[in-house]
């Protein structure tokens, strides 16, 4: 089901920075494990970021690690993934989803999706 809405893609120059926002109208995002999923053009969709219910606990591919932070806003209910250093290899529609478990990212343990938004990455 498609109830959650990511929100702060674009079109960005390798090194910058851009901030995602996922909010959900009929959800308490508060009570979910969140995670961020992308997926570039003629590839499978990728794990890239968890948070745990509560926002105590992250996680993040290897490809992201030390660049994007996941992050809660408790008072608002939404998560955010800010994204530094972008690189062309960023560039994909990223999705956010409430998800069973943090460690592995898989698709099989997602709730409800958002309907993506596209970040795009140039040289």
């Amino acid at each position: 089901q498609i109830l959650l809405v990511e929100s702060g893609g674009g079109l960005v120059q390798s090194g910058g920075s851009l901030r995602l926002s996922c909010a959900a109208p009929r959800l308490t995002l508060n009570n979910y494990a969140i995670g961020w999923f992308r997926q570039a053009p003629g590839q499978e969709r990728e794990g890239v970021s968890c948070i745990n219910y509560g926002g105590t606990s992250t996680n993040y591919a290897d490809s992201v690690k030390g660049r994007f932070t996941i992050s809660r806003d408790s008072a608002k209910s939404t998560v955010v993934l800010q994204m530094n250093s972008l690189k062309p290899e960023d560039t994909a529609a990223y999705y956010c989803a409430t998800i069973d478990a943090c460690n592995a990212l898989l698709d099989s343990q997602v709730g409800y999706w958002g309907q993506g938004t596209q970040v795009t990455v140039s040289s």
